[in-house]
């Protein structure tokens, strides 16, 4: 079992889709039949690329795919402040030089952060 951040009206809306689908344990995320019957069956990875490919076609984005979307999150994240560590923690990253490869960016290690802290030498 995975545990991922989300924004609380994200957990909201999986509450209460949760609710009304009688979930209780197993997979979030799972098919519905032509019934409406949600299903227990988890749904497969076609039907996101699907879902997606849909969606990115209205946008004017048809080679869209769900990376794309996993990528643009971290790098909105990160254009709004997010720190390093905490986008590493949402994509579930090992290494933070995975984050880094992943947003496109790299430490500045010839300056430290600490380089400009208003401190004076004794």
């Amino acid at each position: 079992m995975h545990s991922v951040p989300v924004p609380a009206w994200v957990k909201l809306l999986l509450d209460r889709w949760l609710q009304r689908a009688q979930i209780e344990a197993g997979p979030i995320f799972r098919p519905v039949n032509k019934g409406g019957q949600v299903l227990a069956s988890r749904i497969s990875e076609d039907t996101v690329w699907k879902v997606v490919r849909r969606y990115g076609a209205e946008i004017g984005q048809p080679e869209l795919a769900p990376h794309d979307a996993r990528r643009t999150c971290a790098k909105l994240c990160r254009a709004a402040g997010g720190e390093l560590e905490q986008i590493q923690l949402l994509l579930g990253h090992a290494s933070v030089l995975t984050t880094e490869r992943y947003l496109g960016t790299r430490q500045n290690l010839a300056q430290a952060v600490n380089d400009h802290l208003p401190l004076e030498p004794e």
